[in-house]
């Protein structure tokens, strides 16, 4: 009877049962993303604690960050080097492998762009919408977009985190956004090295008040050179504060 059967086929073969079942919820997937150096990574508890409770709050099941370590490793194989990306789904886990990333340290250019991503404090697989912002703004030769309401009220990247500096005080942007891991041992650190931060609403009219500005993600952190047509300075105190920050955070092994 029409209707009654499905097939799904990936790059021209048939998918077995565990990918399908894998499927069955193509849009709802939750993940997480690290750099892995010499087998350790940072942060390896907020990685794993993101991916318990993404997966408790979008699925209502548990998953054990101990289980995700596991397949980390076993996915890993020998490779000590690597970017690895951990999906969750309903019915599993995928773990993907490549090539180690590392963010250039250089300036970086930032375009302004309205967009919120739904449900922003996850770090879900249905984001187009903000992949569609990054590829438009890396066409019109920035680096990365930076994400606003309609009153200019910023709140992350389109893959990273921003924070700011302002009279010895590092400034995270409140609005919805994701708490991505790097921005989350950064502040860890800070705190441990008692620098002063504050969270408060950053808008883009004001951005010529900050003394500087720097964005992260898995990859690393760099310092934000321009938003557009204004220029962001570089304060070496920031920087170096930031510097400190990531160099203090210790490598977890998997």
């Amino acid at each position: 009877m029409p209707g009654d059967y499905v097939t799904i086929e990936v790059n021209g073969r048939e998918a077995d049962q565990a990918a399908v079942s894998l499927l069955e919820h193509e849009g709802w997937g939750h993940f997480t993303a690290m750099q892995v150096r010499g087998g350790m990574t940072r942060g390896l508890d907020l990685h794993l604690s993101r991916v318990e409770a993404a997966h408790r709050e979008i699925y209502g099941r548990e998953l054990s960050g101990q289980e995700v370590r596991a397949r980390i490793r076993h996915a890993l194989g020998d490779r000590a080097d690597a970017s690895v990306r951990v999906y969750g789904y309903w019915a599993g886990v995928i773990v993907t492998v490549r090539g180690p990333q590392d963010m250039p340290r250089r300036p970086h250019a930032m375009t302004a762009v309205q967009f919120q991503r739904p449900l922003a404090r996850l770090k879900h697989v249905g984001s187009w919408g903000q992949d569609w912002f990054r590829e438009a703004a890396l066409a019109a030769g920035f680096d990365e977009g930076l994400l606003t309401d309609e009153t200019g009220l910023i709140s992350e990247g389109t893959i990273t985190n921003v924070g700011f500096w302002r009279n010895g005080t590092v400034i995270w942007p409140d609005a919805p956004k994701l708490d991505g891991i790097t921005m989350l041992a950064l502040r860890r650190q800070l705190t441990a090295a008692g620098v002063r931060q504050a969270e408060e609403p950053v808008r883009v009219q004001s951005l010529g008040s900050y003394q500087g500005m720097i964005l992260c993600n898995s990859h690393g952190w760099a310092p934000v050179g321009r938003v557009d047509d204004l220029f962001i300075p570089e304060d070496e105190t920031f920087t170096g504060v930031i510097t400190a920050a990531i160099d203090g955070c210790p490598w977890d092994e998997i």
